[in-house]
């Protein structure tokens, strides 16, 4: 492919009048270091500068600076710490055109970025940067500031890699949002955060989000109810970084459905990005790949990951807010009065509710129209994201957990195949749907019914011991006895296309003519007519079309 100069714009953007309008803020974190949050960030910079746009990257990474040296600077544009200096830095220009880098705040006196304790005044100041975009790299903190950042930003990026260690940070990280997330809500009221201390005291290290909002629950509903919100208020996405194999391609999903189903966390997959040569040459001659190898795998993963950010974009421009009362623990409505512990009535703050065990098909991921072969796909899938050692399910799903789930695969496997198990299981679990699906399939019967009866009165006055019986007349008889041409075929061996052919008189698909009339003798027992009739007229009709067909 044709390699594309330095700057310009990629035949695959999308064109600028379809971008959104007004300052956006994306965040790249979570995760360990390593995985490539650098490069996406940078590269995410450099898609949007090519837009037309206007962007400055922050670097905010407390282990220090290190993008500029992947844009071509000399050294990392930085300033002394000052938290009490009212006037904000100016970003760098780069040698990409519209896009420009944040100065980092550096401490004078240890000679190193400022400390994360220190960080949270300064880092309050990408709230003022004028630009369209303004991408902050947050590394792989999870500390406060970096978190409140993750949290506020437009789109919240979360990138991981297919390891083990890569993916348990992955999932910590996850657990820190939603807990920095709920002591932020509660942080002026001491009362509240000494009862959430309380309630999950009892509970194991590392605990799911989930139970830690069912033990909030239990203990007091008003806090249950605020815990429940900041759970569900959390948007993150997440990208699968450093692929190789095509297993990897299948993480990010099933990272996704863990996350919801023993965090309770949904999180929006964006897509993967290539372990590729291409990105280590490009860190190397200190170029952004989209500039480097713009043709490259993981340059085109990147932007089918920009585009995706785009439209998320787009869709917050789109949505259009609703009137509607907000929840009981809703903080832009404030508590009501009624609980004595909490602030929040208990009538009200008693709608959330621990999610219910998944029926069988959810279990394996399908709907309840499901086909047999779409069953078996989705078992292989479910059975192979909870085996022993599985990367998805690391640090999340416990022993006793992982063994339940397996042995509901294998239910849902054995249900869900046998067809007699199967109506059992949807008359026991689905009862209203399947006694309205009865009354449809009885309204479908009765109609049925009354069709046939009309087609077997005309055929009744059509058949008598002159009729000339053609393929049309041969289709119609079978259509009034309720008969599918799968069903002739499974009793008298022969194909459905050779069926199909007689009832069409395409004499074109039939084999040698003793053939046919072999099948249409079959034909006329099958549907109880006078063989001897059917054959002598349906044989004389289809040898005449054959010797008009030949001769023209």
């Amino acid at each position: 492919m044709e390699e594309l100069e330095p700057g310009s714009v990629h035949p695959t953007l999308p064109p600028p009048s379809r971008l959104p309008r007004g300052r956006r803020v994306i965040a790249v974190g979570g995760g360990r270091g390593g995985v490539g949050k650098s490069t996406l960030t940078l590269n995410l910079g450099v898609y949007f500068a090519q837009l037309g746009r206007s962007v400055v990257v922050c670097d905010a990474d407390p282990a220090g600076s290190n993008l500029h040296a992947m844009l071509g600077l000399a050294q990392a544009p930085v300033v002394p710490y000052d938290p009490e200096a009212d006037q904000l830095a100016k970003p760098v220009a780069t040698p990409v055109p519209g896009l420009s880098l944040f100065p980092s705040a550096f401490d004078v006196l240890a000679m190193a970025p400022v400390k994360p304790a220190r960080r949270s005044e300064w880092q309050k100041k990408f709230a003022s940067v004028e630009a369209d975009y303004v991408l902050i790299h947050l590394g792989a903190s999870t500390s406060t500031p970096s978190l409140d950042l993750f949290a506020s930003a437009d789109v919240s990026v979360c990138v991981t890699a297919p390891e083990p260690v890569a993916i348990e940070t992955t999932y910590g990280f996850l657990r820190a949002l939603f807990s920095r997330g709920l002591k932020r809500r509660l942080m002026r009221e001491k009362l509240k955060v000494r009862l959430v201390e309380r309630a999950v005291e009892q509970l194991a290290p590392m605990s799911s989000p989930l139970d830690i909002v069912e033990a909030i629950h239990r203990y007091d509903t008003g806090l249950g109810g605020i815990a429940a919100y900041e759970l569900s208020r959390l948007a993150p996405r997440l990208v699968v970084g450093q692929s190789r194999l095509r297993s990897d391609l299948e993480l990010g999903p099933a990272m996704a459905a863990i996350s919801e189903r023993f965090l309770g966390i949904h999180i929006d997959y964006l897509g993967h990005i290539e372990h590729d040569d291409a990105a280590w040459l490009s860190i190397r001659r200190r170029n952004p790949l989209l500039i480097e190898s713009p043709t490259s795998k993981s340059a085109r993963n990147i932007e089918r990951i920009a585009r995706r950010v785009l439209a998320l974009l787009m869709a917050q421009d789109a949505r259009v807010p609703v009137a509607a009362s907000p929840p009981a623990w809703s903080p832009s409505s404030g508590p009501p009065s009624g609980s004595i512990n909490s602030g929040v009535s208990t009538n009200e703050s008693r709608e959330w509710r621990r999610p219910l065990p998944k029926n069988l098909y959810e279990v394996l991921g399908v709907t309840r129209t499901a086909a047999d072969d779409e069953i078996r796909r989705a078992y292989k899938r479910q059975r192979e994201i909870f085996r022993d050692g599985s990367f998805p399910v690391v640090s999340v799903v416990r022993e006793a957990a992982l063994r339940d789930e397996q042995a509901r695969i294998e239910e849902a496997y054995d249900t869900l195949l046998d067809p007699n198990k199967r109506r059992a299981y949807d008359l026991s679990t689905f009862p209203l749907d399947i006694r309205e699906d009865a009354q449809q399939e009885r309204r479908i019967d009765d109609a049925r019914a009354a069709e046939l009866m009309m087609l077997q009165a005309e055929l009744a006055r059509e058949i008598h011991a002159e009729t000339e019986f053609s393929g049309a007349l041969l289709k119609k008889v079978r259509e009034a006895q309720g008969v599918e041409l799968i069903d002739i075929a499974q009793r008298t061996k022969i194909s459905t296309l050779h069926l199909g052919a007689i009832e069409d008189e395409r004499a074109q698909d039939l084999p040698a003519m003793v053939y046919v009339q072999g099948f249409v003798q079959e034909v006329a027992k099958f549907l109880k007519l006078d063989t001897t009739q059917v054959t002598r007229t349906y044989m004389r009709r289809i040898r005449d079309i054959a010797a008009r067909q030949r001769s023209g």
